[in-house]
């Protein structure tokens, strides 16, 4: 069974990065599973697609996120990373790693891991 692991600080402190590192374990990355993408969802609001690193390396990344978005993958770790940049307290969410065979959705989550911006 595949699992995916969210790991990274749980708290930060305002204008700074936030970096996430998303283990794939019980498989591989590999091009059966082109789209691997972080998700968050904030306290009280729905989930937020954030963008994802296809198995070539390719990026996508939400419109209004962009700026301050960036994720890699390392196949040889079976690794993907998010970082978030110049964060503010309305980026505290739980932020999920997800993997997407196809644009159709996804088959498996991690658990999620909190994050809190806050002074």
């Amino acid at each position: 069974q595949v699992q995916l692991q969210e790991s990274g600080p749980g708290l930060v402190k305002p204008s700074q990065t936030v970096s996430l590192t998303c283990t794939v374990s019980g498989g591989s990355m590999s091009a059966n599973t082109p789209y691997w993408t972080w998700i968050r969802q904030p306290p009280g609001k729905g989930l937020e697609w954030m963008g994802a690193v296809a198995w070539s390396g390719t990026t996508f990344y939400s419109p209004s996120l962009k700026s301050r978005t960036s994720i890699s993958r390392d196949l040889s770790k079976n690794q993907f990373t998010l970082q978030l940049s110049s964060v503010t307290p309305e980026d505290t969410a739980v932020y999920y790693c997800a993997r997407a065979p196809s644009r159709a959705g996804y088959d498996y989550w991690g658990q999620g891991t909190q994050v809190t911006v806050s002074s």
